[in-house]
């Protein structure tokens, strides 16, 4: 079969340039929503009197051929495939033969692969938002289940105050609340139908755009042509919302790894989720969380590459945009993956409270000693340096807080009294923080129990 835009040429295109030039090594991805749009295109035809009802039901059934071949791995790719539209149109052309060409009439490639890839990522950001869902339950569910384990909480990865493990795994679900609400925002600019809009100038047939829009489950049409054959934007702003969620991912990976280590031994990677050395017998290493550190970056890096393509393109079509492809399709898969490991690897997530419970110094309660001063009537900012005073007592003489004897404490501040050492416990400190959003345990089961309601647990 000749190129579908071959009349003008005279000269064959050179193989070096079609092997530079043709996508179906990647767009054949699409071939499922390229053969529904050509389904819904032939309907819309048909409609507008341009096929007749049997030219209609000849490509219809011509396309569910196409289709079957697909999906038993049977379609066969020739020479001339450029892309999976032009190998779309040239397997129906084989199998109901001349009128395959007049499913053609009023479209172009241009708003053709635009519709593809909308009804492509429409479909995979139902995926994804499942996979997301249960990362956000698996972190729910632990963190009612670990409950009364409490934790050191980090500021610049030094012990800074007691919180609640669940506290921790909480603020990852929430994190996750918010991807899933940007990607809820974003998922309406994705589901514009461009069919209809031509190469550029839009369609002269008298297609119906919103029976098209309606057989194709788009909520709306795009409302001008030009625009609709260009527009990347939804895009570039899936791949930045892909690349913020893998970047929230990467950064629990980080604490896990770290939490993990000998030196924490807070919680232990199942084994199905690590792997060994090859030198080392003792070895458990936590790949999963790496990997998923790594290929943010891999993320990242293709919302840059698409970015850098659109910004200097003039209006409507440019080849150039079909590198929009690689960039996306890859950014679905890892994100996919991504989430689906951290949901198991949260779900078989052994957590070890103890190990928590020794790691946290008496100088965690330090802010409980100056709120205990502030009570009393202190200033906060001199409250703040008395206790700094303290803890300099306690690590020159070696004695956690509580060990300090009342009247050591009377000699750097008289408002300290008979009282201070009951202070300095950390369930009660980690109860303190009771207010909405707070370590308390009732704070931490409002979450839990927002959070179970919000996407029904």
């Amino acid at each position: 079969m000749p190129m579908l835009w071959g009349g003008r040429f005279s000269a064959a295109t050179a193989d070096l340039m079609r092997t530079f030039n043709d996508s179906l090594s990647f767009d054949i991805r699409l071939w499922a929503v390229d053969i529904a749009g050509s389904v819904a295109y032939a309907k819309a035809l048909a409609k507008a009197g341009l096929i007749t009802p049997a030219e209609r039901d000849q490509l219809l059934a011509g396309l569910a051929r196409v289709q079957e071949e697909f999906e038993a791995g049977q379609f066969e790719i020739k020479t001339h495939d450029e892309d999976i539209h032009t190998a779309v149109e040239r397997r129906l052309k084989e199998l109901v033969g001349d009128a395959a060409g007049k499913l053609h009439a009023g479209r172009s490639r241009n708003d053709q692969v635009a519709t593809d890839t909308r009804l492509w990522l429409r479909q995979e950001t139902v995926a994804l938002r499942t996979y997301l869902v249960a990362c956000l339950a698996a972190l729910t569910r632990q963190a009612e289940v670990c409950l009364e384990a409490l934790m050191p909480g980090y500021t610049h990865l030094q012990q800074a105050q007691p919180i609640r493990f669940s506290h921790w795994l909480l603020s990852y679900a929430w994190k996750f609340d918010r991807d899933l609400a940007r990607l809820d925002d974003l998922t309406p600019r994705v589901n514009v139908l461009p069919l209809g809009s031509g190469a550029l100038a839009g369609n002269p047939l008298g297609l119906d755009r919103q029976f098209l829009a309606h057989e194709l489950g788009f909520a709306a049409i795009a409302p001008n042509s030009l625009d609709a054959v260009a527009d990347r934007d939804y895009l570039a702003e899936f791949i930045s919302w892909a690349a913020i969620t893998q970047t929230h991912l990467s950064s629990l990976a980080e604490d896990l790894i770290i939490y993990s280590s000998a030196e924490f031994g807070f919680v232990e990677i199942a084994d199905a989720y690590s792997t060994g050395s090859s030198l080392m017998p003792q070895k458990k290493n936590p790949d999963s969380l790496e990997l998923i550190r790594g290929k943010t970056g891999r993320v990242i890096g293709h919302l840059t590459g698409l970015l850098t393509t659109l910004k200097g393109l003039p209006s409507t079509y440019n080849k150039d945009l079909q590198e929009d492809k690689e960039p996306l399709f890859d950014t679905v898969d890892t994100l996919a993956m991504s989430l689906r490991i951290t949901a198991q690897v949260i779900e078989t997530l052994s957590i070890h409270k103890d190990r928590m419970y020794q790691a946290m110094t008496s100088h965690l309660l330090a802010t409980e000693l100056a709120d205990y001063l502030a009570a009393k009537g202190l200033p906060f900012r001199q409250a703040h340096e008395v206790v700094g005073q303290v803890v300099q007592l306690s690590l020159n003489t070696s004695q956690p807080l509580w060990s300090i004897p009342l009247p050591l404490y009377q000699s750097i501040h008289p408002l300290f009294d008979r009282d201070v050492h009951a202070r300095l416990d950390f369930e009660r400190a980690v109860e303190r923080y009771n207010s909405s959003g707070g370590s308390a345990r009732s704070s931490v089961l409002s979450q839990i129990e927002a959070l179970q309601h919000k996407y029904e647990l």
